[in-house]
């Protein structure tokens, strides 16, 4: 998954401007004619965690609405989601398995845990967890 500066910036600003909750958003980029993200994030969707929680995220619908809208007035898919884990590591919890709405996406998770910034990327199918790379260009 290929991000630009800009895009990780406004990512981790999102993330920590959310603290003490978990803050999330919505990725966009185009999709391969079988379904799946290229991986080529065109937009970041910075949206507001509905749970207000430090430990869970739902997306809020009206803005999970409005990057839907958006990406499809680009020519762009909803490629995934991000939130940030701030009392765990940049792995799916079980719930973030469970939650897991759609198998093409990328699940990007920000670990605020040790005071350090950790990013990573996953597929999750069936349950099963796959990381993708994440770059930051």
């Amino acid at each position: 998954m290929r991000l630009t500066v800009d895009q990780y910036r406004t990512i981790v600003a999102h993330c920590l401007d959310g603290l003490p909750d978990e803050a999330c958003g919505m990725l966009a980029g185009p999709m391969t004619a079988d379904g799946e993200p290229t991986g080529v994030v065109s937009t970041v969707y910075p949206c507001r965690n509905a749970d207000a929680s430090g430990r869970t995220y739902t997306v809020e619908p009206r803005d999970l609405l409005r990057a839907m809208r958006d990406a499809e007035a680009r020519g762009d898919d909803l490629m995934g989601v991000w939130h940030s884990h701030t009392h765990t590591d940049a792995y799916p919890s079980h719930t973030d398995v469970r939650q897991a709405v759609d198998p093409a996406w990328i699940y990007l998770l920000v670990s605020l845990r040790h005071g350090e910034l950790a990013m990573r990327a996953y597929r999750i199918r069936d349950g099963a967890i796959t990381e993708v790379g994440v770059s930051v260009e």
